[in-house]
């Protein structure tokens, strides 16, 4: 601890510019040298006085007498910012101290140092406590930082509109990232019929307040920014709606809504698929919103006949402008009941009174363009190709950007011959009227569940460039220039395998993109197995000896298929490569951070009468592991660095350790296995520092922060438990803090705030 004598017996002289000497031009040049030679010369060249002797403060005097001959106030100022910022006090007293006057460093009373580093923090709007020299921890930051630097808010799922997920903060940088520590904790215990375990809900923060869905029920809740306090919570009681919802979880999120007459409100989608908007600062229901505060979703959809509804969203509203734009969701559809389903259309209320604008068909109706890529009129009755995934927007040109999922069912479309506009569709709308601007369709007749499961990136780029990029399941990412359509890079129809499936119908191409480079391994050959023994290669062929293998948009297969096989490979599997945590763009470098994991499934078809009316739908496959190790080679966790200038990949890294399991197993004695990373889903963020992953819920608990530009890990921080929400940042009062919420999948999950200590 670095204690400093306060003996003011010997006040330091008052120092007339004619007294000042050339004994800090040696300290000037060891030290400015450090800041480059701009910096050293501007520190030469401005050369100031200051008011006259009686008018000054000691530390003003102390550094008029021995330091203004080669630095102002203004200098030293630009100094400190420039180098000092969350490092010690007590260091830089040190450094001063051991380096100046240059030619007698250590010369000036304990007092004088104390008083000229005071005068030289607070010339640099630096916070000063009473005992900050007394502390040796204590952190050089912005005094009031709050008034410098503004609140910076992480505003919706993405972050912005535009889905980044990036936030402009440096408190927390490569040096000091290994110091954060959990500033508070607050547990998704006590809401709803039982304790949630897995609590997905991105949380959002808006003046000063952060906002989470919590529980089965979807409670909505505020808690203060700066102390994890539960500062109100409003719960929606659906009765039995709620019973009948298709998806019963605390969601992924909500909206926030800024009124013209300044007033905010929170808006949420509950899991009976009602739009409610809360006021900001009380939770209490707008009563001039909708009825008393909710909108019914269900109302005027297009509807199946003799369905029930199926019906709901998870992920949260966007408000664009005015305007707040909804999708849907609904039951897995790997295992659907029916051909026909309610449709996923996508609509427009007004954010002030719920009032509904527009309804964009993502299914046609006869008379509008696309119904004849539905042949057989198979639009008029299949239902899903709904947004389930967060959407985004470029608010200046009024563009809203849907990604699309696949139609009614998952893996297999014999009842919807064709292409089938505009599902697995990205879509450009008018925000203000609902009317398409530009759509492409990325896969053609799915049937392998890769509907576009992430939010749509809209970005600058340093060539001048304005895009939006779709990352898939599948591996791919589409970048298009968002006014138009046009895809930034050739994307080329491409051949693709052929179904055997009584009564399905495959496009014959798919469209893929000749840039950016796939970032997960695609297609399913023996070389993508594992292989570390004999043994081990054994009883992988004995596995999948009955299945079919294949490249990309290799199609299902029936069990009992003619030629012996009961089922096809798939890598990715339709939960990914990427997912709906989505990626993170960094608009410092241009690039674009994607997680995804490398898993390979089985999509097998069973003919079962009395749990369908489709001909075929999934059964129920097997996992694919022998002696317990997954059958495809690692890194089965992954995160990858994409140049969106170049369409180039940066640099690729397993995220995650070992698992635990894998070390052990027997199986693998005496192998030298590679780093595996882990079958999880990460969320991630990006600063203009550093980017921060997490392994995702079932991985380990730590929290990692890389080098953007080479994957390095800069620090491992230890969390309570693993990460199950994507992390978002912000500033509040000077602090910027890390949240994210956490779950071990038996104690009730968490959302956590990481910090670095004051």
């Amino acid at each position: 601890m670095l204690s400093i004598g306060l003996d003011r017996k010997n006040p330091p002289l008052v120092a007339h510019y004619n007294m000042y000497q050339s004994n800090l031009l040696i300290w000037l040049h060891q030290v400015m040298w450090k800041y480059t030679l701009k910096n050293y010369t501007k520190g030469l060249l401005l050369l100031l006085f200051f008011l006259s002797s009686d008018l000054m403060a000691q530390g003003e005097q102390v550094f008029g007498a021995h330091c203004s001959r080669c630095h102002t106030p203004k200098n030293m100022t630009d100094i400190i910012h420039d180098k000092w910022l969350n490092r010690s006090i007590s260091e830089f007293f040190s450094v001063t101290k051991n380096t100046m006057p240059g030619e007698s460093p250590g010369s000036l009373s304990d007092q004088d140092y104390h008083d000229v580093v005071e005068f030289m923090l607070k010339e640099a709007e630096i916070g000063l406590k009473n005992d900050a020299f007394l502390t040796s921890d204590y952190k050089i930051t912005l005094k009031e930082t709050q008034e410098v630097l503004s609140d910076v808010e992480w505003q919706n799922f993405g972050g912005n509109l535009n889905a980044q997920r990036y936030s402009p903060l440096t408190e927390i940088n490569s040096e000091n990232a290994k110091e954060l520590k959990i500033a508070w904790r607050w547990k998704a215990e006590n809401f709803g019929p039982a304790a949630e375990i897995r609590n997905v809900s991105m949380p959002i923060m808006r003046n000063g307040k952060v906002f989470i869905g919590a529980g089965a029920t979807r409670n909505i809740v505020a808690i203060d920014a700066e102390t994890g306090q539960t500062l109100w919570m409003w719960r929606p009681n659906e009765g039995e709606r709620f019973e009948v919802a298709a998806r019963k979880d605390s969601g992924k999120g909500v909206a926030y809504y800024e009124h013209k007459n300044g007033n905010n409100s929170v808006i949420a989608v509950t899991p009976g698929y009602y739009l409610v908007s809360l006021d900001a600062e009380t939770g209490v229901p707008n009563k001039e919103f909708g009825e008393n505060g909710w909108v019914d979703l269900t109302k005027g959809l297009r509807r199946a006949p003799n369905r029930e509804l199926d019906i709901g969203l998870t992920s949260p509203a966007l408000v664009v402008g005015d305007v707040i734009v909804v999708g849907s969701a609904h039951d897995v559809s790997f295992r659907p009941p029916s051909k026909a389903n309610v449709k996923g259309d996508v609509r427009g209320f007004d954010a002030s009174t719920g009032e509904l604008l527009w309804i964009f068909h993502t299914i046609p109706e006869p008379d509008e363009d696309g119904y004849d890529t539905w042949f057989n009129d198979s639009a008029l009755y299949t239902g899903n190709a709904g947004v389930w995934a967060p959407m985004s927007a470029d608010e200046e040109a009024g563009l809203v950007f849907l990604p699309v999922e696949s139609a009614t069912g998952d893996q297999y479309g014999g009842d919807r011959h064709g292409d089938n506009l505009c599902a697995n569709c990205l879509i450009a709308l008018d925000a203000r009227t609902g009317e398409m601007q530009w759509f492409y369709q990325l896969i053609h007749h799915d049937i392998w569940d890769w509907d576009n499961p992430t939010a749509p990136i809209v970005a600058d780029l340093a060539n001048g460039k304005r895009i939006v990029a779709q990352v898939t399941k599948q591996g791919f990412v589409y970048v298009f220039d968002r006014q138009t359509g046009v895809p930034v890079w050739p994307i080329n129809e491409q051949k693709v395998p052929q179904t055997d499936v009584p009564g399905e119908w495959t496009s014959k191409t798919q469209p893929i993109p000749s840039l950016p480079l796939p970032f997960e391994r695609q297609g399913v050959s023996l070389d993508d197995l594992i292989d570390y023994t004999p043994e081990i290669r054994d009883a992988v062929l004995q596995l999948i000896k009955n299945y079919r293998l294949g490249p990309l948009f290799t199609p299902p297969s029936i069990i009992g298929a003619s030629d012996g096989t009961d089922g096809t490979l798939s890598l990715p599997y339709s939960t990914g490569g990427a997912n709906w945590e989505g990626s993170a763009f960094d608009p410092e470098t241009g690039l674009l951070f994607v997680p995804s994991q490398t898993r390979v499934g089985l999509m097998q078809l069973v003919n079962e009468p009395e749990s369908s009316d489709i001909k075929y739908i999934s059964g129920n496959a097997p996992l694919l592991k022998v002696f317990d190790i997954p059958a495809a080679k690692p890194p089965w966790g992954r995160i990858t660095a994409i140049d969106l200038n170049t369409g180039q990949h940066q640099w690729v890294i397993a995220n995650g350790e070992t698992p635990k399991d894998i070390r052990d197993n027997p199986a693998l004695k005496g192998v030298d296995l590679p780093r595996t990373g882990k079958h999880t889903r990460s969320g991630i963020v990006v600063t203009k520092t550093l980017l921060f992953a997490g392994e995702g819920f079932g991985g380990d608990p730590v929290f990692r922060a890389h080098n953007k530009l080479t994957g390095e890990i800069t620090a491992e921080i230890n969390l309570p438990a693993s990460q199950a929400s994507p992390p978002s940042t912000y500033r509040y009062k000077g602090k910027q803090y890390i949240i994210m919420t956490v779950a071990n999948g038996r104690s009730p999950a968490e959302l956590i705030a990481l910090a670095l200590s004051d």
